[in-house]
């Protein structure tokens, strides 16, 4: 059976770091654009950061540049989102997918038709 676990949220403070994992089982991760999501209470689910199959190309969303990123371990089939510097504001929950898409924007433009999906990891940042 083909599935995503997620793993790392947790309650962090302000300023402070966390490391999202997510495990692909039954296909293999490296044939496929993957990403993260979040979806805060009340909101839509919306891309953060994506990367494509080849790990050319990445994209982040303007909120989390220069403090979030995203790779992958293949020989793991394990996709990784270190957070720096969190804010109140990236507090939610995260989910990883993996689909095979056009270009790493489209990836992350809609949550919509994803292949795979985590069940998703509560991340809270709070004093």
């Amino acid at each position: 059976q083909a599935q995503l676990v997620e793993s790392g949220g947790g309650l962090v403070q302000p300023g402070g770091s966390l490391r999202l994992s997510c495990v692909a089982s039954g296909f293999t991760l490296a044939n496929y654009d993957i990403g993260w999501f979040r979806q805060a209470p009340g909101k839509e689910r919306e891309g953060v950061s994506c990367i494509s199959y080849s790990d050319r190309s990445t994209y982040y969303t303007d909120s989390v540049k220069g403090r979030f990123t995203i790779s992958r371990d293949n020989a793991k089939n394990t996709m990784y989102l270190q957070m720096n510097n969190l804010k109140p504001e990236d507090s939610a929950d995260y989910y990883c997918a993996a689909d095979v898409s056009v270009s790493v924007q489209d990836m992350c433009a809609t949550s919509l038709g994803k292949r795979y999906w985590g069940q998703g990891t509560q991340v809270t940042v709070s004093s």
